[in-house]
């Protein structure tokens, strides 16, 4: 009958502190996911952004070489015609090898950041 008055009295002292420690630990998690998520939120800011001025970046690049063109063939319909098979072109050559220069690196740069540590036996490639 001892141990039972020692265990009752163990868990009444104990019942504040075992408390705290799971709204401690509920915090811990709350503050990790709203770091991932916070992370997250800015890599995607930071891909939207990129890829406006890529695509404004790109269609002056593409004005300009038109321009450029059409005063070296003498004709804006040569010119720009020129530009646009060079831009298809690169557009085909980009689907073609999708896979080996954005599907590969992008599957290995969130393995990469998902994996947790695992104490330095990662492959280093």
């Amino acid at each position: 009958m001892r141990s039972k008055d020692n265990f009752h009295s163990f868990f009444r002292e104990n019942k504040d502190l075992a408390k705290e420690y799971i709204n401690v630990r509920l915090e811990i998690y709350r503050l990790g996911l709203i770091r991932s998520l916070s992370r997250s939120a800015g890599y995607m800011i930071w891909v939207i952004v990129s890829i406006v001025l890529l695509a404004l970046f790109l269609v002056f690049a593409g004005i300009v070489t038109g321009l450029w063109l059409s005063e070296l063939t003498g004709s804006y319909l040569k010119g720009f015609g020129w530009t646009t098979l060079l831009i298809v072109a690169v557009t085909g050559v980009l689907a073609l090898f999708r896979k080996r220069l954005f599907i590969n690196p992008m599957i290995r740069t969130l393995i990469r950041h998902a994996a947790p540590a695992n104490d330095g036996l990662e492959n280093k490639n």
